[in-house]
C-alpha cells in the first residue's frame, strides 16, 4: 500500500502541490494524470525519494519514506532518462543489475528479458550515446523493470513509443498487476487512462478527484476525463 498524506511543495514562490493525499493498495494500475505543469513529475519525485516535501508524508506499506531498506522494493522511471551514455544498453542495464544486488545467470536472464519486452535486444550493443530518444526512453524502463520491484513508479513511460510497443509495454504492465505488483503511471494521454483501474487527476497541484476510471468518466462532463479538467479551470 502507498499511502500519500497532505503532501505539499513549492519552488521559490510557486506552490507545485497542495496538500495531496491519496492511497494505492496492491495489486493495481494507478494512473496520474494530469497537463504539463499540474505537478505529476513533483509527486512522483517525492514517492521515489529524489525529492523531499515541504509538508507531508508517503509510506510504503505503513513505513514512512523514503527508508534505505525499502528503496529495494522499487522501480523508478524518471522522465529524463538517468544513463551512461559512453556505455551500451546491455552495459548499463549490468551496471544498474549490480547496484540492486543482481549477479551471474539471474542478472543475465533479467536483462534479456527486459531487453525482449522493450524491443531492444538488437540493439543492446550499440552506445547509449547513438541511441534516439524514444530508444533511451525504453532502455529507462527496461531498468526500472530489471529487478522484477513490488513497487513501479512510471513518469511517462510510453511517450515516445510506437503504438505497438505501446500497447506491449501495457500488456507487461497488466500482466505485473496480476502477479501482485504495485503500478503508478503519469500521463498527460487521456486515452491511456482506460488502461488504469483508478486515476487520480492533477490540476495546478489539486487532486480533483480519484477513483476508479469508469465511474470517474460517469461524473464527468461530456463523459470524459477531459470534462473534469475543463471543469477544474472554470
Amino acid at each position: 500500500m502507498i499511502g500519500v498524506r497532505g503532501v505539499e511543495k513549492s519552488f521559490g514562490k510557486e506552490k507545485v502541490l497542495k496538500g495531496v493525499s491519496l492511497d494505492i493498495p496492491p495489486a493495481e494500475v494507478f494512473g496520474l494524470l494530469g497537463p504539463s505543469g499540474s505537478g505529476k513529475t513533483t509527486l512522483i519525485r517525492i514517492l521515489a525519494g529524489t525529492l523531499a516535501a515541504d509538508r507531508g508524508e508517503v509510506t510504503l506499506d505503513g513505513v514512512r519514506m523514503p527508508r534505505r531498506e525499502s528503496l529495494g522494493r522499487i522501480g523508478f522511471m524518471p522522465q529524463e532518462d538517468a544513463l551512461y551514455k559512453d556505455l551500451s544498453g546491455q552495459d548499463n542495464l549490468r551496471f544498474f543489475g549490480r547496484l540492486y544486488g543482481l549477479r551471474g545467470p539471474r542478472l543475465r536472464g533479467r536483462i534479456d528479458d527486459v531487453l525482449a519486452l522493450t524491443g531492444l535486444s538488437g540493439d543492446a550493443r550499440k552506445r547509449v550515446a547513438n541511441y534516439s530518444g524514444g530508444m533511451r526512453k525504453r532502455l529507462s524502463l527496461a531498468t526500472a523493470l530489471l529487478h522484477d520491484p513490488d513497487v513501479l513508479l512510471l513518469d511517462e513511460p510510453t511517450v515516445g513509443i510506437d503504438p505497438v510497443l505501446r500497447r506491449t509495454i501495457w500488456e507487461e504492465f497488466a500482466r505485473l498487476r496480476a502477479q501482485g505488483r504495485t503500478l503508478l503511471v503519469t500521463t498527460h494521454v487521456m486515452e491511456e487512462a482506460d488502461r488504469c483501474d483508478r486515476a487520480g487527476l492533477l490540476y495546478g497541484g489539486d487532486l480533483i478527484a480519484c477513483g476508479p476510471v469508469a465511474d470517474l468518466k460517469a461524473s464527468a462532463p461530456g463523459g470524459t476525463l477531459e470534462g473534469l479538467f475543463f471543469q477544474a479551470a472554470g
